[in-house]
């Protein structure tokens, strides 16, 4: 089967493979022969690559270009994060090597490579297009995420690494903090809505290991069972935390067939689970419901957290890219996303006039 995951590296996001290569064959057996790379072409925060010799094949992770936002693309936190996940959550890729820095002037980390398929904005090529896949996948996707809140992370390495108390207010106060420090004079300033937030904080209830950027496009599937979760990427927000503001963020992303067309397209083209068959919000929040047995009842103020949460996440970018700091242009309306997912935070809040 063609990849279809990978692409040409985009124009200024090149790799030195000439200092890279021999670091990676001084700490790994990589075989002769001529490397090549392409690039995960999805994401719009960290870099992602695919190196390769014949059959021979790693990822390599990299923060973006230019001025990052403190504590952000942190790699070396991402490696050890996916070190403790690793044994206990198959679906997590095996960690290989972390560089701290000093070779190309950013940290970075080898991952193992995955292969199966990858659901984004349109099936791929030779997966059938059915209801049935459709809700067979988010079945997958509610599920795979309730095994993960389930993993108790005390008995992980990760309880040196996390302070899940206060978790929730942490987040609040933290991303509207992030939120101003990355605004520009086109977005609108939230601040109704982040009064509500902070008058919203919900109450501490028991940790779980989150992945909180767990979105379809971030997983792949088997190539011969297709809606079997074989691969979860994009560990580097992963934290302990109250399993809800996982399941918010989710939904977040998650866009279903009657959003506003805005919403469907803020990031790209619509994602797959706007077709026939794949859950709305409301059923895949039901069916974690009931597989989790958590009381769900103030799910709105997680949700409408994480839509102020993406806008945050998207002013960072947006900025970045005003500052000339990135010259992608997939970034250039962005602000227009951003001043959107302020006002459906505040329609899920209640907040619309």
């Amino acid at each position: 089967m063609t990849k279809t995951d990978t692409r040409s590296v985009r124009q200024g996001e090149e790799l030195d493979l000439q200092v890279i290569e021999p670091f990676l064959r001084s700490h790994m057996e990589v075989p002769d022969g001529a490397m090549q790379v392409r690039q995960f072409g999805a994401g719009h925060s960290n870099l992602t690559y695919e190196l390769s010799v014949g059959d021979w094949e790693v990822v390599l992770r990299r923060p973006p270009l230019g001025p990052v936002a403190p504590k952000a693309h942190d790699m070396q936190r991402e490696f050890k994060v996916l070190q403790a996940l690793h044994p206990v959550f198959p679906s997590a890729p095996n960690p290989l090597l972390v560089e701290e820095g000093d070779l190309i002037g950013a940290p970075f980390f080898i991952m193992e490579r995955r292969e199966g398929l990858v659901y984004d904005t349109a099936f791929p090529e030779g997966v059938e297009e059915t209801a049935e896949l459709g809700r067979a996948l988010s079945e997958e996707m509610v599920d795979r995420l309730v095994e993960l809140h389930a993993i108790d992370y005390k008995e992980t390495p990760l309880k040196e690494m996390v302070r899940p108390d206060g978790f929730m207010e942490r987040q609040v106060h933290g991303w509207i903090h992030r939120f101003d420090r990355a605004r520009t004079d086109d977005v609108v300033s939230g601040d109704r809505l982040k009064r509500w937030l902070v008058e919203h904080i919900p109450k501490s209830r028991d940790a779980s290991i989150i992945h909180y950027d767990y979105k379809l496009n971030n997983a792949m599937f088997n190539a011969e069972n297709p809606h079997e979760m074989v691969g979860l990427f994009d560990w580097e927000m992963t934290t302990v935390g109250d399993p809800l503001a996982d399941l918010g963020a989710a939904m977040s992303y998650w866009i279903q067939a009657d959003d506003p067309e805005i919403l469907k397209n803020g990031l790209g083209q619509p994602p797959v689970t706007v077709k026939e068959g794949f859950y709305t919000r409301e059923a895949f929040i039901s069916r974690y419901a009931e597989k989790s047995g958590r009381d769900v009842s103030d799910i709105h103020i997680y949700v409408t957290f994480a839509y102020f949460k993406l806008a945050g996440i998207v002013q960072q970018i947006y900025a970045r890219y005003k500052k000339g700091q990135t010259n992608d242009p997939r970034f250039a309306g962005m602000h227009e996303f951003v001043n959107h997912l302020i006002q459906h935070a505040e329609e899920t809040a209640g907040l619309s006039d």
